[in-house]
């Protein structure tokens, strides 16, 4: 158990692992193969099996599979890479690409006349998203590129961090969105960080580093129950991300650069790179009907699966309560602001 104040792990498994420098530097080519392979038809998990392609590279195994990704290091450790551009285009979202260089520019009109400009490299990682006004003038969402060392782009380590103090009660740290008004869900979405950020961090640090994502309060939104082995919302649970629609719409309105990461997540049955998979499925699932069907801007939003590594219940069977998705602000840790 961990010191009194101090928030239990919510995570298992190993630090270190891949270094994402390594990582890049293998060529995920992230938006080429999702790009092309997301729109195939794959609607099932035996669709995907069937048709992930995976081979060595360097030191870590590569699985490419319709719109991901998957890379597995020597320690078993895996991660998942998408196209984040293939989130607005599977909206319908009006949206054009243009190569420039090593990047692509893909723009997205907004129908109010704003652009949002996403710049990805030439492996299909985000760089930046800024939105651009009818005026001209143009502020950035998403900064993912680092400034405070040799590495241009990637860290080489998963960030560690000690374990934020924790002096709110552990039900106001994770919120269940089942047992929360929209009062509740919108402090959560909103509070500043439960401990000081001690710099900007990258996307891709957020992403894969547990002790800094803990730095912020979330939301279980366990109102959306999946069948195991589907990433699939049923329409009569759909209207139940109404609450959270309402509570991230409202911090969108007061501060439109805010971040907000959609978390997918399994129970252990099945294998890592399955779950991984359908993780990031399903928090794909939730941010498109956000943005679909409540109008949450496609931009303030970002996804990340994480498989079975941080379970809500301790057990290896199978747990409906562990097939869920969180929600988090990340704005802070994007800025480096300790403020709310």
């Amino acid at each position: 158990m961990p010191p009194a104040g101090q928030p239990a792990p919510d995570r298992q498994g190993r630090r270190g692992g891949i270094g994402l420098g390594g990582a890049a530097a293998i060529g995920l080519g992230a938006a080429a193969i999702g790009g092309i392979m997301a729109t195939q038809g794959a609607s099932r998990l035996d669709d995907i099996r069937s048709r992930r392609e995976e081979r060595r590279e360097g030191d870590v195994t590569v699985i490419r599979e319709p719109g991901r990704t998957i890379i597995r290091g020597d320690d078993d450790r895996v991660i998942i890479r998408r196209d984040e551009t293939q989130r607005f285009r599977d909206l319908g979202l009006d949206t054009r690409s243009e190569r420039r260089g090593e990047e692509t520019v893909t723009v997205y009109d907004r129908p109010d006349g704003t652009q949002i400009v996403t710049v990805t490299d030439a492996d299909g990682r985000l760089i930046r998203r800024s939105r651009r006004e009818r005026d001209g003038g143009e502020f950035v969402i998403i900064d993912n590129v680092r400034r405070d060392g040799p590495q241009a782009r990637f860290a080489e380590e998963v960030v560690e961090l000690p374990p934020p103090p924790l002096r709110i009660p552990r039900e106001r740290y994770v919120v269940d969105a089942e047992r929360a008004d929209e009062r509740l869900i919108y402090e959560t979405i909103t509070a500043p960080p439960v401990a000081p950020v001690p710099r900007r961090y990258t996307l891709d640090e957020v992403r894969y580093s547990p002790d800094l994502r803990a730095h912020m309060r979330s939301v279980d939104i366990d109102t959306i129950n999946f069948d195991s082995g589907s990433w699939t919302v049923t329409p009569d649970q759909a209207g139940r991300l109404r609450v959270i629609a309402q509570a991230v719409r409202q911090a969108v309105e007061r501060a439109p650069n805010e971040v907000f990461m959609v978390e997918g997540h399994t129970d252990a049955v099945g294998s890592d790179v399955d779950n991984i998979s359908l993780s990031d499925r399903r928090a794909q699932s939730v941010a498109e009907i956000l943005t679909r069907d409540f109008g949450i801007p496609a931009e303030n939003l970002t996804t990340q699966g994480y498989g079975e590594q941080y379970p809500k219940v301790q057990t290896q069977g199978d747990s409906r309560e562990n097939r869920r998705v969180t929600l988090r602000r990340i704005t802070p840790l994007l800025t480096g602001q300790n403020q709310q």
